[in-house]
C-alpha cells in the first residue's frame, strides 16, 4: 500500500525479500514506482507458486472494500509488515 486506504498492490513472488527490496529501491520501473506503494501490509504463504499466483488473480478481482477488509482484519493500523517476516 502506498498510505492507509491508499493505492493498493497485490502481486506474488517466490522471494518476498527480493520483491521488496526491487519495490523499496526503485530499481524498476513499475506500477509501485509510479504510485510510491512501498508498504507490506498484508501477506499469505502458500505450497506452491501456482497456488499463490490464483490467489493473486481470484484477489484482483475483488472490490476495494473487500481487499481494505483483508488488511484490516490482520493489521488494522496498516503498518508496515516487512520487518516481520518470518525469515
Amino acid at each position: 500500500a502506498s498510505r492507509r486506504h491508499g493505492t493498493l498492490y497485490v502481486g506474488s513472488t517466490s522471494d518476498i525479500r527480493k520483491r521488496l527490496e526491487q519495490h523499496h529501491s526503485g530499481a524498476v520501473k513499475s506500477f509501485t514506482r509510479r504510485y510510491e506503494v512501498f508498504r507490506l501490509v498484508h501477506f499469505e504463504f502458500h505450497d506452491s507458486l501456482d497456488h499463490a499466483r490464483e490467489r493473486e488473480r481470484r484477489i484482483k478481482k475483488w472490490r476495494r472494500a473487500w481487499k481494505i477488509q483483508l488488511v484490516e482484519g490482520h493489521n488494522p493500523d496498516w503498518r508496515d509488515l516487512a520487518g516481520d517476516l518470518p525469515f
